[in-house]
């Protein structure tokens, strides 16, 4: 996952809509299951649809009331501690 593109979607859920990300989501999630697909692309929609879900709970955070700086923070402790363990 990559902060700095995590950050740049927040922004974007921001000044539009969050529903934009959720279908987003729905295609690249399609894609992923087309036979024709090779798994280097798969690697890079997988990482693309990390990013988007990663973006999508930091502006939940958000939303109730935590700075971006925080809930980005939050977010990347996160993700290092599930892959500590």
């Amino acid at each position: 996952m990559k902060l700095p593109l995590i950050k740049h979607i927040v922004q974007f859920i921001e000044e539009n809509d969050e529903d934009y990300i959720e279908e987003t989501l729905e295609v690249l999630e399609h894609l992923c299951d087309f036979s024709g697909i090779k798994d280097d692309e798969i690697d890079v929609l997988g990482e693309m649809i990390s990013n988007l879900y990663g973006a999508l709970e930091v502006h939940k955070e958000i939303k109730v009331g935590t700075s971006n700086k925080e809930a980005l923070n939050n977010f990347m402790k996160r993700v290092q501690g599930s892959i500590d363990q």
